[in-house]
Formats: structure tokens, C-alpha cells, sequence
């Protein structure tokens, strides 16, 4: 859990919406939810202290909610650049510092983007983009987008076992970074690990490094 509490206005309770809401909660932080659908709406109070029924292309809903004194607020309208631009200019008049916006397109993107929008989400994009890179790249545990095709990926030491990773030296020699280790097959991540601990048959090395220097390790 995160050491500060932040406070989150969350526009749209969409699957995106509210999954990011219920999300947020398990993390500690307060969250307050709009949707127009009253349906929505029933479906998020279970889970979230604050949720209404309101249009968030109204400014004056939004002031009345104090939607201006939130750390962030994410807006999530579902498939409508229209409502999107509009709400995210009404945050913006009642001086919302942190706008956060899923878009819909790429063209959504870029008018958010020159609107001044903090951060943009294209969750379609970045998920299809992530599954080309795991069917393509074999032991890929995730894709960040970070630029240069930056992964996380996986081996197992085999080969490498009775080596430690200062003999294997992979930054100088591959350009990519072991951030964790499963000792023996397990669950549990070692983070950190000893550059200087011999590894195990069956240890298993988290790395992360560019796509194209990942390939470049010799297969186990």
C-alpha cells in the first residue's frame, strides 16, 4: 500500500473506469465515481464510499463535487471524443491540476494530448501491442512502455548454473539487467539478488532490457 493517501475523481465507470476505481481502493486512496448511467452507478457502490449519478460534462456538478480539489482525476466517457474534450475542458476551467484521460484513438490522443492533458491511455493500443510482443518473444513477462521496446523477460539459468551474475557479467555483455531471481523454482522473487551468489540449475533470472538485446541471450 502506498505511504500517502491520494484523492481520485474518476469520471466514466466503465469497465476501464471502474476497474482503475476498484483498483485504487485496494490501494488505500479515496476515490469518488461519476457516471450518467444510473446503472453503472448501482453496480460501483458496493465497492467505492463515493459514487453519483451526474454528468461530468456539467462544470458546476463537477465544482459542487469538489472535483478541483482532487489530486487527479481520470476521465473514462466511454466511446465519446465529444464528452471526453468537453469534460476535460470543464476540469480544466475550475482549475483541476492532474487530468488523467483514456482515449478512444489515436486522433483522441493527439487532441488531448495538444489540449495539454497530463497523462493519455490508449488501452486497446497497449494491450495488442503488449500480446505481439509475448507471442513474439518467448519467456516475456511484460511490456513497458518506456520506448525502444523496452521488457521484462524471463529465463531459467540452466547453462548458467555455478555462475555468478558478476561471471556472466549480461549489462556489459548484453546491455540488460537482472532485477530478480526465483531461488529453486519458486513463487517468491528475490529482488536485488547477490551479483556474487552462485546460481542454481533451476533458478529462474528476471530481466529487463531493449527487445533486441534480450533475443541476443543465448537460448537455455
Amino acid at each position: 500500500m502506498s505511504k500517502e493517501r491520494i484523492e481520485v475523481g474518476v469520471i466514466g465507470l466503465g469497465k476501464f473506469g471502474l476497474e482503475l476505481a476498484l483498483n485504487l481502493r485496494k490501494l488505500g486512496h479515496n476515490v469518488v465515481g461519476v457516471d450518467t448511467s444510473e446503472e453503472r452507478v448501482k453496480a460501483a457502490k458496493p465497492y467505492l464510499a463515493q459514487v453519483f449519478q451526474a454528468d461530468g460534462t456539467d462544470p458546476q456538478t463537477l465544482e459542487q463535487l469538489s472535483f478541483q480539489d482532487f489530486n487527479y482525476v481520470v476521465v473514462s466517457t466511454g466511446d465519446s471524443l465529444e464528452a471526453s474534450v468537453l469534460v476535460v475542458l470543464n476540469l480544466q476551467e475550475i482549475g483541476v491540476n492532474k487530468i488523467w484521460v483514456k482515449a478512444i484513438s489515436v486522433a483522441h490522443k493527439k487532441v488531448l494530448s495538444r489540449m495539454g492533458v497530463d497523462y493519455v491511455v490508449f488501452p486497446e493500443h497497449f494491450a495488442a501491442k503488449q500480446l505481439a510482443h509475448k507471442l513474439s518473444t518467448p519467456g516475456m513477462i511484460e511490456y513497458l512502455s518506456m520506448g525502444n521496446d523496452i521488457l521484462i523477460k524471463e529465463r531459467q539459468a540452466a547453462d548458467w548454473a555455478g555462475k555468478t551474475l558478476i561471471d556472466l557479467d549480461l549489462t556489459n555483455n548484453y546491455q540488460v539487467q537482472v532485477i530478480a531471481i526465483r531461488k529453486n523454482g519458486s513463487e517468491e522473487l528475490n529482488f536485488v539478488p547477490k551479483a556474487n551468489e552462485p546460481l542454481g540449475e533451476n533458478d529462474v533470472l528476471i530481466m529487463i532490457g531493449a527487445r533486441e538485446n534480450l533475443l541476443k541471450l543465448p537460448d537455455n
